[in-house]
C-alpha cells in the first residue's frame, strides 16, 4: 500500500476549516486515501454538503461538527468530544483559519484577538492534546497550516504573518521533540491560493492561476499530505516561491513604502 494510505474506514482523520478551500481539498483526498473523516468548521450547512459528496463518492464514513475554533476553549472541547463520542484520531490537519490585511492600528481589538487565538492558541493546544493521546497509542501525524507570508513582514500583514510565523516555529521545534515518540507534525507554508480567503473575486483567482501567481487548492493539499507522510518538518509547496525567499525577507523600505501606498486602498 502506498505511503499515507490506510485500509478503508480503518484509521479517523481530523480536518478543521473543511467546509470549503484548502481544508475541502484535505477532507476529500484523505477520504481517497481510505481514511474515515471528523470535518470541523463553523458552518455546518457547507460542512454537509462537503460531507455528503465525500460519503458518496469514497464511501468512508464522515462525522460533521459545527463548531467557531476561535476561542480559548476551544481546543479542549473539540478534544473532550471526539474522547466522549469514541473517536480515536490518527492524523489531525489544523487547517482552520482567518487571513487579515490591515494596519493594526487600523484593526479591530476582537479580531486581533481571534486570528492569535485561532492560529496560535488553539491549534497549540491541539497539537499538544492529540500528540499525547498518539504517542500512548504508537504514533500520528499533524499538519498545521502556516503561510508564505511569514517570509513576508509587510504593512499590513503584521496580524497575520506573525501568527502564521508562530505556528511554523511551533511546528518544526514540536516536530523535533515528539519524533521519537513516531508522532509526525509537518507545518505547510503555501503562497497565493485561489480560495476565497482573501477576498479575492473568482475572477482575479483565474488571472492569478494563469498566471501561476496562485496554486490550486488541491495541489496545496496533495503536497501537503506528501510531504506529511515523508515526515517532512516543514514544506512550501511551490518550488519556484522558495527561491524568492531571501528577497521577500530583505526588501528595501523604499519599495515597502511605494507597496503600502499602492495596497492601502485595499487593506480591511
Amino acid at each position: 500500500m502506498k505511503r499515507g494510505y490506510v485500509e478503508k474506514g480503518t484509521q479517523t482523520a481530523l480536518v478543521t476549516g473543511a467546509s470549503s478551500g484548502i481544508g475541502e481539498c484535505y477532507a476529500k483526498q484523505l477520504a481517497a486515501r481510505g481514511y474515515n473523516l471528523i470535518i470541523v468548521s463553523r458552518d455546518k450547512e457547507q460542512l454537509e454538503a462537503v460531507a455528503n459528496q465525500i460519503r458518496e463518492k469514497e464511501g468512508v464514513k464522515v462525522t460533521v461538527l459545527a463548531k467557531d475554533l476561535a476561542t480559548t476553549t476551544a481546543a479542549e472541547e473539540l478534544f473532550e468530544w471526539t474522547k466522549s463520542e469514541g473517536y480515536t484520531i490518527d492524523v489531525v490537519i489544523n487547517n482552520a483559519g482567518m487571513f487579515s490585511f490591515c494596519d493594526i492600528l487600523n484593526t479591530p481589538i476582537e479580531r486581533i484577538k481571534q486570528a492569535i487565538t485561532l492560529h496560535d492558541i488553539t491549534n497549540t493546544i491541539l497539537c499538544k492534546l492529540f500528540a499525547t493521546d498518539m504517542a500512548e497509542r504508537g504514533g500520528g501525524h499533524i499538519l498545521n497550516m502556516s503561510s508564505y507570508s511569514i517570509w513576508m513582514p509587510w504593512p499590513g500583514l503584521s496580524l497575520y504573518s506573525a501568527s502564521k510565523a508562530y505556528l511554523k516555529s511551533f511546528s518544526v521545534s514540536f516536530a523535533k521533540e515528539v519524533k521519537e515518540k513516531k508522532v509526525y507534525v509537518t507545518a505547510v507554508c503555501p503562497a497565493g491560493i485561489a480560495t476565497d480567503l482573501y477576498g479575492l473575486s473568482k475572477k482575479w483567482q483565474k488571472i492569478g492561476l494563469n498566471i501561476h501567481a496562485l496554486s490550486t487548492p488541491k495541489f496545496c493539499a496533495r503536497r501537503g499530505l506528501n510531504s506529511l507522510f515523508k515526515h517532512r518538518r516543514c514544506v512550501v509547496p511551490d518550488w519556484w516561491m522558495r527561491i524568492l525567499i531571501p528577497l521577500l525577507d530583505n526588501l528595501p523600505m523604499f519599495i515597502l513604502r511605494w507597496m503600502r501606498g499602492f495596497t492601502y486602498k485595499w487593506q480591511k
